[in-house]
């Protein structure tokens, strides 16, 4: 399969976990960010192309609120190659606020490889 990305992803590395805020549900890690997406690690197989209200947790040097929520759409999903038991899930951003897009630049700027 051919690469579509235009926009370069950075490895993650710092445990931030992610939830879906309608339902309250652990859906996974962040394994890998870009400025218009983002690559989930999970325990279960997502639905793909269905819009989602991610919940991300913050930390104090981040911003000066507990959490920033944001609709993004499950694109693609597959098992890990290396854990069987995993899932790797991609993700595009589709409506974020101005001030939670800085807050999300600061993230991959902080933890972004």
């Amino acid at each position: 399969m051919a690469e579509r990305r235009t926009v370069p992803r950075k490895k993650f590395e710092y445990y931030m976990t992610v939830t879906d805020e309608e339902t309250g549900e652990l859906l996974g890690h962040l394994v890998q960010i870009s400025i218009d997406g983002l690559q989930l690690e999970t325990i279960k197989e997502l639905p793909i192309q269905k819009d989602y209200y991610l919940h991300l947790e913050l930390t104090p040097e981040l911003a000066d609120r507990p959490y920033m929520v944001f609709i993004a759409k499950s694109r693609w999903c597959k098992m890990d190659e290396i854990q069987p038991n995993l899932f790797r899930v991609g993700f595009s951003i589709v409506e974020i606020l101005p001030d939670d897009k800085n807050i999300f630049m600061n993230i991959i700027m902080k933890y972004g490889s």
